[in-house]
């Protein structure tokens, strides 16, 4: 196997747990989803213990030693780091989403101007960011390590798998984190393609009937997602109809 690799699933010895986070760590930092000491990454090991990266410390730098054991209520049970600052955000999310083994947390940067602008990823715009996600609402703004960004995202867990965060950037997650870091790789991408339409002053968006199509593929295929997504803004919502 790859040094650098990911595989798929979360049946896995926490040693390639640790070494996981740190390669997807390396994968986000590169990508400058998450510059200087920014962003954050966890993996649920079991009912009482989650896997978290440090604070404080860039995610391009780990070693599997940085990392951190919490239990369900953020204490820490084993490591030499503080857990990261967003480790209630994490809990939260694992709390709802039982189906959920890992999360990404980053600030890629057209994702995070469309946070900082106050708008959505709502439009069905580009077909595989619709299958994949349905689209991307946004949480209101909330202080980052506080509790005041668990309650701005609660309301959206159960019917997304990715959400932006006002002023702040995102939060992928799903039943593995190889799907988590893909989600956060797609939520990019759909912004900045949606960044592109608008600069060149036009948009086409898909009709309600193939977004029907497209989110019943999601659920035949997309392992891991949210069982029920509200649609993504149509043709037929833009046009007035």
């Amino acid at each position: 196997m790859l040094a650098e690799a990911i595989i798929p699933g979360n049946a896995k010895t926490g040693e390639t747990h640790r070494r996981e986070i740190c390669t997807a760590g390396r994968w986000i930092h590169a990508r400058h989803f998450a510059p200087a000491t920014d962003g954050n990454i966890s993996v649920r090991l079991d009912d009482s213990r989650v896997l978290t990266t440090p604070t404080c410390l860039s995610k391009g730098m780990m070693t599997p030693d940085d990392l951190v054991v919490t239990d369900v209520q953020g204490r820490r049970l084993s490591g030499t780091r503080p857990p990261s600052t967003e480790i209630a955000m994490h809990l939260l999310i694992y709390r709802f989403r039982p189906d959920v083994y890992a999360i990404c947390h980053a600030h890629p940067p057209i994702a995070t101007g469309f946070a900082a602008a106050g708008m959505p990823l709502d439009k069905a715009i580009l077909s595989e960011a619709v299958s994949s996600l349905g689209c991307v609402p946004l949480a209101p703004y909330g202080t980052p390590g506080t509790t005041e960004l668990c309650d701005s995202i609660e309301p959206l867990l159960r019917n997304y798998d990715a959400i932006l965060l006002a002023n702040h950037g995102a939060v992928t997650y799903g039943p593995d984190l190889l799907t988590a870091f893909f989600r956060m790789e797609t939520v990019e991408h759909f912004a900045q393609v949606s960044l592109v339409t608008q600069l060149l002053g036009k948009q086409t968006v898909l009709s309600a009937g193939d977004v029907d199509k497209l989110l019943a593929s999601r659920a035949r295929h997309a392992a891991g997602a949210s069982e029920s997504v509200p649609s993504p803004v149509t043709s037929e919502k833009t046009s007035g109809h």
